[in-house]
């Protein structure tokens, strides 16, 4: 049986870490009231990481434990699901998929300020300059509903949330 259409869309923001992901899904999801998923929190709270993986310095991600846990809290709608990666998630979940960009001076010097180092930080910076996050995204969703945000000042911040934000309300005027 098909679930019911959503009342309020689903979007996926994501992007190379230090591109701005964090920051535009809180900013949208307070000007929106939706809901707030940062992935990388929700897989601490319900325990979906795994063993510590010592060259990146972060646990991996159990991904199939958290798609079952993500299913429930994404059924209805209004969330702005945050992170790093995209190819895992169902296609279905989502009506948009924002993938942020940042120039790589930019994105280096916030790396660098979060402690990054090493293959890291470089993987990281690598990841940017060949548009991995992007590929990825266009290859696991309609490419209608990809879309490229830059976001290396506070102007382009601002306008990617208006962005964001003015589709939500056209999502919803052609939905209802």
């Amino acid at each position: 049986m098909a679930s019911p259409p959503r009342s309020v869309p689903n979007i996926l923001i994501t992007g190379t870490p230090g591109v701005g992901k964090s920051t535009i899904a809180r900013l949208v999801a307070d000007r929106t009231k939706f809901t707030w998923r940062e992935v990388s929190k929700l897989a601490e709270e319900y325990s979906c990481l795994d063993e510590y993986d010592a060259e990146y310095q972060c646990p991996v991600l159990n991904e199939d434990k958290l798609l079952d846990i993500m299913e429930g809290l994404l059924a209805k709608g209004g969330n702005v699901v945050d992170y790093h990666g995209c190819e895992f998630f169902p296609e279905r979940w989502f009506d948009a998929v924002f993938v942020v960009r940042t120039n790589n001076t930019v994105l280096y010097d916030r790396l660098a300020a979060r402690g990054y180092t090493g293959k890291k930080l470089s993987d990281n910076i690598q990841c940017e300059i060949f548009e991995t996050l992007l590929e990825e995204a266009q290859a696991s969703y309609k490419p209608e509903i990809v879309m490229e945000l830059q976001n290396e000042v506070e102007d382009q911040l601002q306008q990617n949330i208006n962005t964001i934000i003015q589709w939500i309300e056209r999502w919803k005027e052609e939905n209802l």
